[in-house]
């Protein structure tokens, strides 16, 4: 459907699908992909949450760890996808929604890509600021910079830097956690006081959704490996890319809530910066630079995807056979304009914006619950990897233009898990009974996925 792609050079598709001849890579960069893009401030700011949430390092650790765990599973299974349909994560959701019914989840997901690339590129630009001894919006505006250059070489390129910066962050990083346990240690003995079991619970779902966020973005940086590439090599190395950066990233912010809360709070990009003594602020400047450069080019690099996947919707129209034709010049094109709003946004952002910003996706990822669950069950249990390629780009294929009962089945996925929620937006009465313990992570998967299997189970899915 468009030029062919030479690994290492400048990607030429977007989200047409990988012909075998292009095939390329091993599985091993799944797990230096997803390593790198979870050793960042974003992360680290996540674990934070532990200490406001009244844990201490044992419960700390143990919602962590338990959370990144469990939520890792539904994220990694998607890598699988990658190789076997050779196609962009959420174009797949055609298969189950229809082709113009999944753009309500891919819409929703440029949403999420927007939003978190702002609030990333407010901590990166941080770092630029101090670093180079700029305004912050300067700092936002040259660290942005640096993720949009990236996503313009595209797959390889990508694949290549996070390779590149995981050994840079394994050894800084070691450094960093072994200064946290200094002072950790050196702290004065404090009582000993029981975590409350709601909290942790809760803690238990804040890391595990935050493991469930990526799987719209998995196959994404799979889809370019062999067809025959295993499924458990694949979902291996993504898994333990993600899960142990998460928690060991998530391990240092609950560090540094306890060490000094006040001040890890209040700038958590500066208080990290200052860890290695000043002599090394600079390198701890960079190192959160490259962090955030590696987890935002994903953002741009997903929400140039699935907007391909939106204009392509009307089937085999003028724009949608340009964009198919043109993949470099969606990827660059639709990557600038999300720059530059998200660069804005995190230039005009005030702390009640912020504020508001983070709950409002803390919110908006409760919708990803119960499309994962779809999507996984439709691939491994309804039609078991087997699927029409040529019918997901048609609107009048064996897909349908809009599947009703599976946009009745996402409905009822999230409307399921409203009681059971505990947001700063919102509590259900469930969890308000439960003491604030937040399951509807749960609840959305199991019933999510259920319904689906047992509408779908004769194996048609979406064509039945």
């Amino acid at each position: 459907m468009t030029s062919e792609t030479v690994p290492g050079a400048i990607e030429r598709r977007a989200i047409d699908p990988i012909p075998e001849s292009e095939r390329h890579g091993r599985p091993a960069a799944l797990f230096t992909l997803w390593f790198s893009a979870n050793m960042q401030m974003t992360t680290v700011a996540t674990g934070l949450v532990a200490t406001a949430l009244g844990l201490g390092l044992g419960s700390g650790l143990l919602a962590i760890v338990l959370g990144n765990v469990v939520g890792g599973l539904f994220m990694a299974y998607h890598a699988a996808q990658g190789p076997k349909l050779g196609i962009p994560q959420m174009i797949q959701s055609r298969a189950q929604f229809g082709v113009a019914g999944a753009n309500l989840p891919v819409a929703l997901v440029i949403v999420l890509y927007v939003g978190f690339f702002t609030l990333s590129a407010i901590l990166g630009g941080e770092a630029a600021a101090a670093l180079f001894g700029v305004s912050k919006a300067a700092g936002v505006v040259i660290v942005d910079a640096l993720a949009f250059v990236l996503l313009a070489f595209g797959y390889d390129q990508i694949h290549r830097y996070e390779r590149y910066v995981a050994l840079v962050f394994l050894l800084v990083f070691g450094a960093v956690t072994i200064a946290l346990l200094s002072r950790y240690h050196a702290m004065p003995a404090a009582p000993a006081k029981a975590a409350s079991p709601a909290m942790v619970v809760l803690g238990i779902s804040i890391f595990a959704t935050w493991q469930i966020t990526y799987a719209p973005y998995v196959a994404d940086y799979s889809r370019y490996l062999p067809a025959d590439t295993s499924f458990l090599r694949s979902s291996a190395h993504t898994y333990l890319g993600s899960v142990l950066a998460s928690i060991w990233m998530m391990s240092l912010g609950l560090l540094a809530g306890l060490v000094a809360n006040k001040a890890a709070n209040a700038d958590t990009t500066l208080f990290f910066a200052g860890l290695l003594g000043p002599g090394l602020r600079w390198l701890m400047l960079v190192v959160i630079m490259l962090g955030i450069v590696g987890a935002n080019v994903l953002n741009l690099y997903g929400a140039a995807m699935s907007t391909g996947t939106i204009l392509t919707a009307g089937g085999d129209t003028t724009l949608a056979r340009a964009v198919l034709a043109r993949g470099s010049a969606l990827r660059i094109g639709v990557g600038a304009a999300i720059a530059v709003i998200g660069t804005a946004l995190a230039i005009l952002a005030s702390g009640s914006f912020v504020d508001g910003m983070t709950n409002f996706l803390l919110l908006l990822l409760y919708v990803f619950v119960p499309w994962t669950a779809i999507n996984l069950t439709d691939f491994y249990l309804v039609r078991q990897g087997s699927y029409d390629i040529g019918a997901i780009y048609d609107p009048a294929g064996i897909y349908r233009r809009i599947n009703w009962s599976t946009m009745a089945i996402y409905a009822v996925g999230i409307l399921v898990e409203i009681p059971f929620m505990n947001a700063e937006l919102y509590e259900g009465p469930i969890a308000r009974a439960l003491g604030g313990a937040d399951i509807s992570w749960l609840v959305g998967l199991a019933v999510s996925g259920a319904l689906y299997f047992a509408v779908n189970r004769a194996g048609r899915g979406a064509a039945a």
